[in-house]
């Protein structure tokens, strides 16, 4: 394989466990976030695939970088979001942040600790939300809690693809402190069934992500444009509903991901509560400026 077009999944925006774009985001953004979604994918691919070696994945990640910047030869993955960008006036560096994750992925199997999971994630996560925000117009004071939500969804997909990760990749995001800290194994991922050591490991975790939820439980009440408002209401429903099951599931054996009426029903509710939790910002405001 020579170009990444070559190692695309055929995986798309509609899979994705949480909402990418959708009908809700306003159109006039919509092309400039799902060309971002194409050149991020297409690196995933990169990353992810398992018949390919470091180097040439490296080589690969360098050669959608090198288009996207326009220092070397065009790719079909790069060159619509290297026009939203040129159009738009947007910087390249959420992409090349991103770039620089899946460049991690290539050559890291193993995480330390949870502050080495979260640098993870400020490079595979955040940058997403950064760029949205920044596509949207929306002041960089937005950024906390949308980091905290990026990466709470990050590690949301970690545990719920924990074996398949280390099955297909040995790729292993559960930090080596927090099984440790537990007595369970590398090796226990790959089982049928986790262990009472590996679940308490996972729900350890699935708190701690609970922990981040919180912090960005404000997000939405921050958005000046509320359609963008009512998306990430979304996402963060979603978000909790899943967190909740990795506390009371195991992702090895079980399903901890959400169904689709299950998924428009938490959409239902979450949009319910994102436009009075908006409402009560904006009485609050008005009380203040009387």
């Amino acid at each position: 394989m020579t170009t990444a077009t070559e190692t695309l999944s055929g995986k798309g925006a509609g899979d994705e466990n949480f909402p990418v774009a959708s009908r809700l985001i306003s159109p006039r953004h919509r092309g400039a976030i799902l060309a971002f979604y194409r050149f991020v994918r297409a690196a995933d691919d990169v990353s992810d695939h398992p018949e390919l070696g470091p180097d040439e994945k490296l080589r690969l990640l360098d050669g959608l970088e090198a288009a996207l910047t326009g220092t070397g030869p065009a790719d079909p993955e790069a060159e619509p979001l290297r026009r939203v960008l040129a159009e738009r006036g947007l910087t390249d560096r959420h992409a090349i942040d991103l770039l620089d994750a899946f460049r991690m992925d290539a050559r890291k199997l193993r995480y330390r600790d949870w502050s080495d999971l979260i640098g993870y994630c400020t490079l595979s996560a955040m940058p997403v939300g950064r760029y949205v925000l920044d596509v949207h117009g929306e002041s960089r004071t937005t950024w906390a809690a949308s980091d905290a939500l990026c990466a709470a969804l990050q590690v949301i997909n970690h545990l719920q693809d924990c074996a398949k990760d280390y099955r297909d990749l040995d790729r292993v995001y559960i930090p080596a402190d927090a099984l440790a800290r537990h007595g369970a194994s590398v090796e226990e991922i790959g089982a049928a069934h986790a262990s009472p050591a590996l679940l308490a490991t996972i729900r350890d975790l699935a708190d701690r992500t609970a922990g981040l939820l919180r912090e960005s439980a404000v997000f939405p009440a921050l958005i000046a444009d509320r359609r963008l408002a009512l998306e990430v209401g979304i996402i963060q429903g979603l978000a909790e509903r899943l967190v909740g099951k990795l506390r009371r599931r195991d992702p090895l054996s079980e399903g901890v991901h959400a169904g689709k009426a299950e998924a428009l029903a938490v959409a239902g509710i979450s949009l319910l509560r994102t436009m009075l939790q908006r409402k009560r910002s904006i009485m609050r405001t008005a009380e203040v400026r009387s």
